[in-house]
C-alpha cells in the first residue's frame, strides 16, 4: 500500500500538469491573494452576459476568469470531473464502513483496560468518519462539472466540515503518537497520569480546535458564478479583490502551522524515539517496530504532499499571483482522505500487535509490561 499510494499521486499530477500544458498565466501581483483557491474578479451581469439557467438561483454574485488561466483546465479538465470524484468514491465505499465497524467495535471496549488508548482511537474513527461523509456532495458537485447546486449554506458547511476533518485527523493521529511515546520511553511519568481523565480532555481540545478552524470558513461566501464556465463553484474560485476574504490568508497560514506541522513533527520525533528505545531493550520488538513503522509511513505519504503543495501554493501566490498548483493540492488532499479509510485496518493492526506477550525492559533494566502499546 505505501508503494502504490505515491504512484498514484504522480499518474494523478501527471494528469494535471498534462491539462495545464500550453496555458499562460496572466499575473497581476499587485492584486489581493486568497490562499488555497483559484483567483476570480467580480464581474456585474447585464442583459447581454445572463448566465444560463442551470446556475442555482440562490448563488447571485458572479466572477470573472481568463479562460488561459489553470482555473479553466481544472473545472473543465477530466482531473476535476472524473479522477477526484472517483478518488473519493473509493475511500468513502471503503472507509464509511470500515469507520461505521471501529466505532462499534471500540465502543464494546469501552470498559477494556488501556481505556485512554480507546477515547483516542474513538476521536480518530469519528473525525474520519464525518470527513467522507462530507464528500458525497462533493462527489455530486464534480461529477455535475464543478456545478454547485445546493445553495450557499451547504457550500460553507461541506467545506468547513471537509478541511476541518483533515485536520481534526492528523491531530488525532499526532496525540496518539504522542501517548505511545510516553508509554515507551517514559513508562515511570506515564503510570502516574490520570490517563483516561487526560485523554477525554485531548478530545475536547481537538474538537475545539475543530470547531475554531471551521467558523471562519462558514462566516465567508464560498460559492460563485463564473461567467465563462457556466457553472456555479464550491470554494474553487474566489474573488480576490474583496476585503472579506482577504484576511483568510492569516487564518489559514496558522491553520496549516497547527493543523499539519506541528501533528508531523509530533509524530516524526514520537516514531524515531519509539524505534530507538524498543530497538535498545534487548527484547524482540521487531513484529512492533514493523508495525509502527508502516503506520508512520501511510500517514507521512498520505499527508506529507498535501502539506508541501499548500505551503508552496500560499508562497506562489503571495509572491507571484500564480495559482498554477490549487489543481496538484486538490490531488493531494485525495490522499488524506485515502488515510481515513485505512485507519480502521492500522487500529486493528495496532490492537494486535499490542496484545502479544512481549515485555519492554525499562533503562533500569528490570522486565516490565509496557504501559501501553497502541
Amino acid at each position: 500500500m505505501a508503494d502504490f499510494v505515491p504512484g498514484l499521486l504522480i499518474c494523478l499530477m501527471a494528469v494535471q500538469t498534462i491539462q495545464q500544458d500550453g496555458n499562460t498565466t496572466s499575473i497581476n501581483a499587485s492584486t489581493a491573494l486568497i490562499p488555497k483557491t483559484f483567483r476570480g474578479r467580480m464581474h456585474k451581469l447585464t442583459h447581454k452576459n445572463q448566465l444560463p439557467d442551470v446556475l442555482h438561483p440562490s448563488t447571485k454574485p458572479s466572477l470573472h476568469v481568463n479562460p488561459e488561466d489553470p482555473v479553466t483546465a481544472y473545472i473543465t479538465g477530466i482531473l476535476s470531473t472524473w479522477v477526484i470524484p472517483l478518488s473519493y468514491i473509493l475511500a468513502m465505499l471503503v472507509g464509511i464502513p470500515s469507520n461505521a465497524y471501529i466505532l462499534a467495535f471500540l465502543r464494546v471496549r469501552l470498559k477494556a483496560k488501556s481505556l485512554s488508548t480507546v477515547v483516542l482511537y474513538l476521536n480518530l474513527a469519528l473525525s474520519d468518519l464525518l470527513l467522507l461523509l462530507s464528500l458525497t456532495l462533493r462527489v455530486h458537485y464534480h461529477f455535475n462539472r464543478n456545478n454547485w447546486i445546493f445553495g450557499e449554506i451547504s457550500c460553507r458547511l461541506i467545506t468547513a466540515l471537509f478541511y476541518g476533518n483533515v485536520y481534526c485527523s492528523a491531530q488525532a493521529i499526532a496525540c496518539i503518537s504522542l501517548k505511545r511515546y510516553l508509554a515507551v520511553v517514559r513508562p515511570f511519568l506515564y503510570r502516574r497520569l490520570a490517563k483516561t481523565t487526560l485523554a477525554v480532555w485531548t478530545c475536547f481540545v481537538l474538537w475545539f480546535l475543530f470547531g475554531a478552524a471551521v467558523v471562519p470558513e462558514l462566516f465567508v461566501r464560498q460559492s460563485y458564478q463564473v461567467t465563462q464556465l457556466g457553472v456555479t463553484t464550491c470554494h474553487d474560485v474566489l474573488p480576490l479583490e474583496e476585503k472579506s476574504h482577504f484576511p483568510l490568508m492569516l487564518y489559514r497560514l496558522i491553520l496549516i502551522c497547527l493543523g499539519f506541522i506541528v501533528p508531523f513533527l509530533i509524530c516524526i520525533c514520537a516514531h524515531v524515539a519509539v524505534v530507538y528505545h524498543l530497538g535498545q531493550s534487548g527484547c524482540d520488538w521487531k513484529p512492533f517496530i514493523r508495525v509502527s513503522t508502516m503506520v508512520f509511513v501511510i500517514f507521512v505519504v498520505c499527508f506529507l504532499p498535501s502539506g508541501i503543495l499548500h505551503i508552496t501554493h500560499y508562497i506562489r501566490l503571495i509572491y507571484s499571483g500564480d495559482d498554477g498548483l490549487y489543481g496538484h493540492y486538490k490531488v493531494a488532499v485525495c490522499l488524506c482522505c485515502f488515510h481515513s479509510c485505512l485507519d480502521p485496518f492500522l487500529c486493528l493492526l495496532i490492537s494486535k500487535t499490542a496484545a502479544s506477550e512481549l515485555q519492554f525492559i525499562s533503562l533500569r533494566g528490570i522486565p516490565q509490561r509496557p504501559a501501553v502499546m497502541m
